[in-house]
């Protein structure tokens, strides 16, 4: 049966090459599985649920028994609460297939994984969720900063808000500009390619970084 490669991405260029290498390097590499055999599944999203088309239709399969194997570059690709984290590598298992995470050095329902592998899992799920808890505090606090300010009273919203009734509220895009700015801060991404992401100016584009507390 098929070995299932699951990647996640913000934007079509975040990190998508190197989950992929990831991913087929040790399904080809680890697993003994040859480049025919193998099936991907993607999404592009930020949430921190498993509302993704991907992720659903690779569950799909998973319990129709069309998988054999589930790899994944890391938990936190997978999963962004302990509680999806230890849903899904139930779903998998239950389900007869082996989940495994390349970076994490983890694997689950192969018949090798040891009481500490599961330990580890919920250690670095847990992590990741407070990771999420986290920036959206950070965000949270940083516009009610901003709103203190009579500027943000008048005006276009920054890159990634809208108004409602004289309040900063996030867009519907907010998630995907984070992740883009994101890329710029660490270089992995120029600021006239943001901009054509984002479908805005450069200059906006430094603005918005010149406002990063909105954007943690």
């Amino acid at each position: 049966m098929p070995t299932a490669l699951y990647v996640r991405v913000s934007t079509e260029e975040q990190n998508l090459e190197r989950q992929l290498d990831s991913t087929h390097d040790y399904a080809e590499n680890d697993l003994g599985q040859p480049l025919s055999n193998l099936d991907v599944y993607r999404d592009k999203s930020t949430g921190t649920d498993t509302a993704r088309s991907g992720y659903k239709e690779l569950m799909q399969a998973v319990e129709a028994g069309e998988v054999d194997h589930v790899v994944v570059h890391e938990i936190s690709r997978l999963a962004r609460s302990l509680q999806d984290l230890e849903r899904t590598v139930s779903r998998v298992t239950d389900n007869g297939a082996a989940v495994h995470f390349v970076r994490d050095g983890l694997s689950f329902g192969d018949g090798k994984e040891r009481p500490m592998h599961r330990l580890q899992m919920q250690m670095l799920g847990a992590f990741a969720e407070w990771q999420a808890r986290v920036k959206q505090m950070n965000t949270k606090e940083g516009i009610a900063a901003r709103q203190q300010e009579d500027g943000y009273h008048h005006g276009r919203p920054p890159l990634g808000f809208e108004k409602d009734e004289g309040q900063l509220i996030e867009g519907s895009n907010y998630d995907r500009v984070c992740a883009v700015l994101d890329m710029v801060q660490k270089g992995e991404l120029s600021k006239r390619k943001a901009a054509g992401e984002l479908n805005t100016s450069r200059k906006t584009i430094t603005r918005a970084l010149d406002r990063s507390e909105l954007y943690i």
